[in-house]
């Protein structure tokens, strides 16, 4: 066997694997999503190219990761920063609830500043 005929095997062996790969790739759902939504982040409305694509996930909208229909229904693109906070939200409703107007998650009432002008207007005796 020549060097120059072992080399285009290895050549066309490494370029099927790289068909196979980028085929089962494109079985997935990022890549269908990417290829159904514009590149842009569904919250900050960011957008991305090939360059910075890689920051550009795809969200279950339902949380759901088994959940992925061929019309993308269940699916988002959000920035990596915007998917955070959205499974931080999420994380938070499962672990306290959904405030619903328990005393503790009460917003706060007390106003440091009420009597500023009464404060700043009595000279001190010293």
């Amino acid at each position: 066997m020549s060097p120059g005929k072992s080399n285009m095997s290895k050549l066309d062996r490494v370029l099927a694997e790289q068909r196979d790969y980028i085929a089962n790739r494109e079985k997935g759902y990022r890549e269908r999503a990417l290829k159904l939504y514009p590149w842009i982040c569904g919250r900050c409305t960011r957008e991305f190219t090939r360059t910075n694509l890689r920051e550009l996930t795809v969200h279950h909208v339902d949380h759901n990761h088994d959940n992925n229909p061929s019309d993308g229904t269940n699916w988002e693109l959000l920035c990596v920063y915007c998917h955070d906070e959205e499974h931080t939200k999420f994380e938070n409703q499962i672990h306290y609830g959904s405030g619903g107007g328990s005393p503790s998650n009460a917003p706060a009432t007390f106003n440091p500043f009420a009597d500023l002008k009464q404060k700043m207007g009595k000279p001190k005796d010293s």
